[in-house]
């Protein structure tokens, strides 16, 4: 019988784009035991024009509506060519389709069984008898700190204080710190054999700042959740879906929320998505900024350092 540890590493090298091909059935710590399907967005997501931002107080109205009410939006003329954007995906897809040999080359599981974010692989397991797996796989490069190759100042996050919540333009900048680590995920998610039971990704809410995410144009599968029910996130070709993470839902005392979200499989199609991810420096105290309280809006999460953050029960206010 295997081990713990020999279960631990079997998993890992496992690829799901080999289970797809293998597997008649997902493996059970694929399998979920919750409804996949979703509706319709009773209102579309609003397509956000970043370029009218500083100019047009109409469009950062309906941005700060958008984040108050449902934390994530889709971006439209944010920057980056379209041309660029092809690209990123083809050589995205490019790497996630050589054969698994090669893309082991580069596995986050090190020798004496390490497991680091940086690198390629699935989920990381730690207990291996009853964890639940997301079926897909994906390579996380780090780009930040800025000797990386990306600056952490990023002119959405100027925005996001100055314009929509009356603090220092810099205020969320300087919370990234050119010592947080940022990362980049690309996500391959294959053809699934049973899309009615397994999930790309589990139901989550993203750990740092701010979240960037581009998809492929003609495959949908980003789901959100609001008010207990589950919905679809459109899939608009050039677009980004940017979202809220937990820590600037703390440090705007919740009025921007982080927005559980989950990802669905398909039994015919691969999905791809390119992730950028901000964080915040591990020494950042995370709590609200003191400016957004008063006697009407106490706060609503208590303070540590978000090198020890693991959950918004570890903060809320009794």
């Amino acid at each position: 019988m295997a081990t713990s540890d020999e279960m631990d590493i079997s998993l890992v090298h496992t690829t799901v784009q080999e289970l797809a091909v293998t597997a008649k059935e997902p493996p059970p710590q694929y399998m979920v035991d919750e409804v996949l399907a979703a509706d319709e967005m009773p209102k579309p997501i609003p397509l956000i024009d970043l370029s009218r931002l500083t100019t047009a107080a109409d469009e950062a109205d309906k941005l700060r509506a958008t984040l108050k009410t449902r934390g994530l939006f889709l971006a439209t003329n944010h920057g980056i060519e379209e041309s660029l954007m092809d690209v990123m995906m083809s050589a995205s897809r490019d790497f996630l389709r050589q054969p698994s040999e090669e893309k082991q080359k580069y596995n986050n599981l090190i020798v004496g069984k390490h497991f680091e974010m940086e690198g390629y692989g699935n989920d990381k397991v730690v207990t291996p008898q009853d964890q639940g797996l997301s079926w897909n796989d994906r390579l996380h490069l780090r780009v930040e700190p800025e000797d990386r190759g990306i600056s952490p100042s990023d002119p959405l996050t100027r925005n996001l204080s100055a314009k929509l919540l009356d603090l220092d333009e810099d205020y969320f900048v300087n919370q990234i710190s050119n010592k947080a680590s940022g990362f980049a995920r690309f996500n391959y998610y294959p053809p699934c054999p049973r899309p009615d039971l397994v999930l790309g990704r589990r139901s989550h809410t993203d750990g740092g700042l701010l979240t960037i995410l581009f998809v492929d144009q003609d495959v949908g599968g980003l789901q959100v959740e609001r008010g207990g029910t589950w919905y679809n996130v459109p899939a608009k070709p050039y677009t980004l879906v940017i979202n809220v993470a937990d820590c600037m839902e703390i440090m705007t005392n919740g009025i921007f929320r982080s927005p559980l979200h989950r990802v669905v499989t398909n039994a015919n199609k691969e999905r791809l998505s390119l992730a950028r991810f901000y964080a915040v420096d591990a020494e950042t105290v995370l709590e609200p900024a003191p400016s957004l309280l008063d006697d009407n809006r106490p706060p609503r999460y208590g303070k540590i350092k978000a090198k020890d953050f693991v959950s918004f029960s570890q903060l809320k206010s009794s």
